[in-house]
């Protein structure tokens, strides 16, 4: 192999070496990491996996998965105490890279710069320790961070390198000043995209998870005794938790922003199946399938279409439960779905084009053209479209967006905005 020795820690002190002194006893195997690596270039050990939230999980896991440099990227994440030292840590990467393939393999052993290790079977120490540097050049902030920053950091050595042999000795001085100002532009607007894309998945999985959790406690709300009820009461009853449990299942495996329109599709439906449950055991009539209520999905089906116009737009009719009904009627504000952007709690119809999926998941693509064109989600609009969400996903061809009979088909915690996560106790 051309690389012999693990890079050091980000910082002056390294892992200590102690000659073939061996693994702890209980070391993580090899053949465990791999099969992991293979599939989604990211592995972090069990013992440990709890301690990590899996929206930062997926964090790295995308970083790894979406590497734009030529060297596949792999993520690793073990327990502080897998090896006694760093021959003992250096062994177990020999096994798992030649389990694996060429790549650059990065990582943490317990929590700390210090532990953090960069390895490759095809690179030479000295681009590994470009890598490194450029990873400390991202000022990373916590462990999360440190990982997410290695495919870029790759990217940027494997441009530099390609630019170096490119040009001739003669022209070196121009090349350092041209590349350095243009490769800083695409290294930092590339890490902000990255960001950005990683602060709008964790905050629109924020609010889906609030909306699946409300949905959760209202069906629990209805206390149904099943022996109890007949056949029309069970059937909605069952509808409404299968809902439910779609919507929890999708929700841990979304990793796009525009993949949240799957959650709130059968979010849409288990609510509509859970009111009608509600109505059934009431002896109430069941109520018709209508469209959520625009201003607050999570009250459940709307009862009519109202008149009403955002501050400074035009009025416009959209569909509204009893409350918001009344409130819109008497001049009232009504009870608007709030989220955090920013640091700010907006409409979430006026929280950008991160949230257009939210919105289509719940209503449909068909709706949402006629009630948002020319509104403050025209910004939202024009994203979906450039996206090519006309004819994506399981919005449906009708004005609705979920349940068998409209055309549908089929992330908790405080995830926020804020990418500070801090460190983990391994």
């Amino acid at each position: 192999m051309l690389r012999r020795s693990v890079v050091p820690a980000l910082l002056a002190a390294g892992l200590s070496v102690a000659v073939a002194a061996p693994a702890a006893a209980d070391a993580p195997e090899a053949g465990d990491a791999a099969q992991d690596l293979k599939s989604d270039h990211f592995y972090i050990d069990p013992s440990i996996s709890d301690a990590v939230p899996a929206d930062q999980q997926d964090i790295m896991a995308s970083a790894a998965e979406d590497a734009e440099s030529e060297s596949p990227v792999y993520l690793v994440m073990l327990p502080g105490e897998s090896f006694d030292s760093q021959v003992a840590l250096d062994a177990y990467m020999d096994d798992l890279m030649g389990d694996v393939g060429d790549g650059v393999y990065a990582g943490f052993m317990g929590d700390g710069a210090n532990n953090f290790f960069l390895d490759s079977p095809n690179l030479e120490q000295s681009e590994l320790n470009q890598i490194r540097d450029n990873v400390i050049a991202s000022d990373p902030g916590t462990e999360v961070d440190t990982l997410a920053a290695v495919p870029d950091a790759v990217a940027e050595q494997e441009g530099d390198a390609a630019a170096s042999g490119m040009f001739g000795a003669a022209f070196l001085g121009l090349l350092v000043l041209a590349v350095a100002g243009g490769g800083y532009f695409i290294y930092s607007s590339r890490k902000k995209r990255a960001a950005e894309k990683a602060k709008e998945l964790a905050e629109i999985k924020q609010m889906a998870q609030e909306d699946v959790v409300r949905l959760g406690e209202d069906i629990a709300r209805l206390e149904i005794d099943l022996s109890q009820v007949d056949e029309a009461t069970r059937t909605d009853y069952s509808h409404a938790m299968d809902s439910y449990d779609r919507a929890k299942a999708t929700l841990d495996g979304i990793r796009e922003p525009q993949d949240i329109q799957q959650v709130t599709n059968a979010l849409e439906d288990g609510r509509y199946y859970m009111v009608a449950t509600r109505a059934r055991m009431n002896g109430d009539p069941v109520p018709d399938r209508r469209q959520p209520c625009f201003f607050n999905p999570q009250h459940g089906p709307s009862e009519q279409d109202v008149q009403w116009a955002p501050p400074g737009g035009a009025v416009r009719a959209v569909p509204a439960c009893a409350v918001c009904t009344r409130a819109v009627l008497a001049g009232h504000d009504p009870d608007v779905r709030l989220v955090e952007v920013d640091g700010e709690r907006r409409p979430y119809y006026d929280a950008g084009p991160a949230y257009a999926p939210y919105a289509g998941g719940y209503f449909g693509m068909s709706m949402m053209m006629g009630m948002f064109s020319g509104m403050m989600m025209g910004s939202m609009m024009g994203s979906m479209m450039g996206a090519g969400m006309m004819g994506a996903g399981d919005m449906g061809g009708g004005d609705m967006g979920g349940g068998e009979d409209f055309g549908g088909g089929d992330f908790g915690g405080d995830f926020g905005g804020d990418m500070d996560f801090g460190g983990f106790d391994f």
